[in-house]
C-alpha cells in the first residue's frame, strides 16, 4: 500500500493497463497494473527526487530528476533506464515536468523558476 505522501506525479500508459507514479520521498519510479498491483520499482542515482512525468502515445516513459538534474526514458515495463535524454550540462537544472510533443517532434521540460527547454528528438 501506498502512503499519499508518497505520490507526487502520476501517469497512464496508452492502453491503460499500468500506471507510473513517481514518488520523490521514496526516490522511486512505481508501476502499478490497473488493479494496483505493484509491478516494478525503479531507483537509479541519476533519478534523483523523481517529479515529472509522462508517457507519449506510443509507451515511453520520461521522467525528470528534481536533484539529479536529468530527464530519462525508462522502459516501458518499469525496470530499466532505457537513455539519459537531456542532463544539467543540457541547461536542465531543478526539471519538475516532462512532455513529449509529436506536433514538433520536442520534449518540453519546466524547470524550477518558470524557465522552460524543449530538445528536438529525432
Amino acid at each position: 500500500m501506498l502512503l499519499c505522501l508518497a505520490v507526487y506525479k502520476c501517469a497512464v500508459s496508452p492502453l491503460g493497463d499500468r500506471l507510473y507514479i513517481s514518488s520523490y520521498l521514496q526516490d522511486k519510479l512505481l508501476t502499478l497494473a490497473r488493479d494496483g498491483t505493484l509491478l516494478a520499482t525503479y531507483t537509479d542515482p541519476a533519478l534523483g527526487w523523481p517529479h515529472g512525468l509522462h508517457v507519449t502515445p506510443a509507451g515511453q516513459v520520461l521522467v525528470c530528476g528534481w536533484q539529479s538534474n536529468t530527464v530519462l526514458q525508462v522502459g516501458w515495463e518499469g525496470e530499466s533506464k532505457l537513455a539519459t535524454l537531456a542532463t544539467q550540462e543540457d541547461g536542465v537544472r531543478r526539471p519538475r515536468s516532462v512532455c513529449y510533443s509529436s506536433t514538433t517532434s520536442s520534449i518540453i521540460v519546466g524547470l524550477w523558476g518558470d524557465y522552460i527547454r524543449v530538445f528536438r528528438v529525432e
